[in-house]
């Protein structure tokens, strides 16, 4: 193993051969002056027995370091070689032997370790008032001294960690789900050890939408991009509330309002920006979410006058864009979003948002024994619901209320960019277009459990109809003006089409003809989990055919940057499938399979992950790690039940209908339920 030291600041090479058997051969970044701040390390580390160093390869002209080093290294003569100072370009190697008869086998266990331990913001500069850069330290450098500490833990509990890491993959791997899902789920979970993230001092999770070159892409954990991210809140669940944590501290304005992106370092201000409507909506109904899967009731409470002025924002007179002015629980004003313009007018989309905001909202209230806000928020929800239900579906799909001739709302909100003057009509609006997120809200619902955001027959023929204008099974003839992230005879579902029968507006809503994995997925699962199985499966399997490894790369669905967040909505088809219900303030787990006979499946809640295994004799929850406290479990499938044993010892239950009552039973290791 070998690194270049080719830096203008002229990086020392050090060797550590400690008594825990440890070769380590680490370089030291320098700064350009004693008072710069300490730029970090790289090491690379063996622990084999035979493992040694060159310090440093031979200084010299042209290539007279790789020809020297290409001599030693077959001749064997590769010994070490010190210098008495550091230099622009060198290089050091650490090596081990062995020696192996034929069809013999031996593991060399090599440890590539960094530590760069003070963190600034490069990309959007925020001094002091001398002049500095602001500094923080990543969170890793709290916890290890340098990168040779950090390579003495990776080999002192390796067998944990390669154990551990292994009992993840096999559990993801080993469900009985089509492996184009398997595939999904596994592969963008990757984003999560990508740059694509980070973790502050205090251990906050802070996000870029993804990666380009030299810096991310689009900065500040965005929330309307995250939005669609389950991987975190089941897998990590403490980072998940640590993202709200900071969005609901340093991203809230006095009126309301949430930035959705946040500034490095926190508490330089707020982003100045539109709140997103849907990134709004979302942060209220995550807290949901994040309370259901911790159980945490201060966690909530500690937070919930801040959720109710986000909620409260939508008919703020404090809110310039005006979202639902006249409190009548349908979004009419101007409306930031994901792709990045503003729509006017109620769109089923942005109205589901909201809808999906006020449900939950009126349960959070609920708990908080707060009775007016949770009368409001229903008040406002089944108004808006029955406005959906009447005025935004098409017989075939919903859609955006708005005419396109009329001007007068872009000229109400001072928006002369939204007007086509050549073609007079108003700019980058969804209007009658098929749009593949126009039941997001209802994705959401099923997942955390808020049930009916739409009407269940619409939906089921909007469904329909949106697997029928938005998939394509080759895009050979498919005409895209915008970015090209699947082509020719691959598959793909579009984000917004017009079908025969509706207005074409000439410069529709941004990024149309484009085919984004991210909402794919959610897609998806919307069918999946509303009937369509052969359908969603369908969507997944296009999305996983254009990143299978020969075309592009498994672990980088791209968007807007490399390592992109939003696939990482891949991961809620998990409970999607298993049909999973959580309710951790009352100490709830449930599961109902969507497909028939035995199945098996990861499954994950606060500090708790294993397999759900059903079979015809019994059902399993089997736990890897962590332990779990439950009072009921709901088996959407059972009828009856012999007995039911937590960790191998029988205990009693009582069962009505399909939920099994334990009254306390804290699991560590398995629960079998026999039926």
């Amino acid at each position: 193993m070998t690194f270049s030291a080719q830096n203008p600041t002229k990086p020392s090479i050090n060797v550590n051969t400690g008594t825990d058997g440890i070769t380590t051969l680490t370089m030291k970044q320098a700064g350009k002056s004693p008072e710069d701040v300490d730029y970090g390390d790289i090491s690379i580390s063996s622990d084999h027995e035979s493992a040694r160093v060159q310090t440093y390869w031979y200084r010299g002209d042209w290539n007279d370091h790789t020809t020297t080093f290409w001599h030693e290294l077959t001749t064997d003569t590769l010994n070490d070689r010190v210098y008495g100072g550091p230099g622009r370009m060198d290089v050091g190697t650490i090596i081990t032997r062995l020696s192996l008869k034929a069809d013999g086998a031996d593991q060399v266990s090599f440890a590539l370790t960094w530590n760069y331990p003070t963190c600034y913001n490069y990309w959007s500069e925020y001094k002091d008032e001398n002049g500095k850069d602001v500094t923080w330290k990543n969170y890793y450098a709290t916890v290890f001294e340098d990168s040779a500490d950090s390579a003495r833990y990776a080999f002192k509990h390796k067998s944990y960690l390669y154990e551990k890491t292994c009992l993840f993959r096999d559990s993801i791997h080993s469900a009985t789900l089509d492996p184009a899902v398997v595939d999904a789920v596994s592969s963008t979970i990757s984003v999560l050890k990508s740059p694509t993230v980070l973790r502050l001092e205090d251990g906050t999770l802070y996000g870029w939408e993804g990666v380009l070159e030299l810096a991310g892409s689009c900065e500040g954990t965005c929330s309307h991009v995250w939005a669609y991210t389950y991987a975190l809140c089941f897998l990590f669940p403490e980072l998940a509330r640590s993202i709200h944590n900071t969005k609901l501290r340093y991203d809230t304005r006095p009126d309301g309002g949430l930035s959705f992106r946040t500034l490095l370092p926190l508490g330089r201000g707020i982003w100045d920006s539109a709140p997103c409507v849907d990134g709004q909506m979302a942060t209220v109904f995550h807290v949901y979410r994040e309370w259901k899967i911790s159980g945490n009731d201060d966690w909530l409470k500690g937070h919930w006058d801040t959720v109710k002025k986000l909620i409260a924002f939508a008919w703020s007179p404090d809110n310039v864009d005006e979202w639902d002015r006249n409190g009548d629980g349908v979004l009419e004003g101007r409306q930031h979003h994901t792709l990045d313009m503003e729509l006017f007018g109620p769109s089923a989309w942005l109205e589901g948002m909201y809808l999906a905001a006020l449900k939950a909202g009126a349960e959070m209230a609920d708990f908080m024994g707060d009775r007016e806000a949770h009368e409001l928020y229903l008040s406002l929800f089944e108004k808006g619901y029955r406005y959906t239900k009447e005025n935004l579906f098409n017989s075939e799909y919903f859609i955006q209320k708005i005419n396109i001739d009329d001007r007068s709302c872009i000229d109400h909100f001072q928006c002369p960019k939204y007007w086509n003057g050549e073609k007079n009509e108003i700019k980058y609006q969804v209007a009658e277009g098929c749009h593949i997120d126009q039941l997001l809200g209802q994705w959401h619902s099923n997942i955390i459990g808020l049930g009916d955001i739409f009407d269940k027959e619409q939906r089921k023929t909007a469904l329909k109809n949106m697997v029928r204008y938005l998939y394509r099974p080759n895009l050979r003839d498919h005409v895209n003006p915008w970015r090209i992230y699947a082509l020719n005879d691959e598959g793909g579902t579009l984000l917004c089409t017009y079908p025969e029968n509706v207005r074409h507006p000439i410069l529709p809503i941004n990024y149309c003809d484009e085919v984004w994995t991210g909402v794919e997925y959610s897609f998806a699962g919307l069918l999946i989990s509303e009937g369509m199985l052969e359908e969603g499966l369908r969507v997944v399997r296009a999305a996983r055919a254009r990143h299978n490894g020969k075309n592009r790369n498994p672990w980088n669905e791209f968007e807007c940057g490399s390592n992109y967040a939003r696939p990482m909505s891949s991961f809620a088809l998990l409970p999607i499938f298993s049909g999973y219900e959580f309710d951790m303030p009352k100490g709830h787990i449930g599961f109902s399979p969507i497909l028939p006979g035995d199945f098996r499946c990861f499954w994950s809640l606060g500090k708790a992950w294993g397999d759900f295994v059903k079979t015809a004799e019994r059902t399993s929850l089997l736990l890897h790690g962590g332990d779990i406290a439950l009072n009921t479990v709901k088996l959407g499938y059972v009828t009856n039940v012999q007995r039911v044993l937590a960790d191998g010892k029988e205990v009693p239950f009582t069962l009505q209908e399909n939920v099994i009552h334990l009254n306390g039973v804290t699991v560590t290791h398995s629960l079998e339920i026999f039926v």
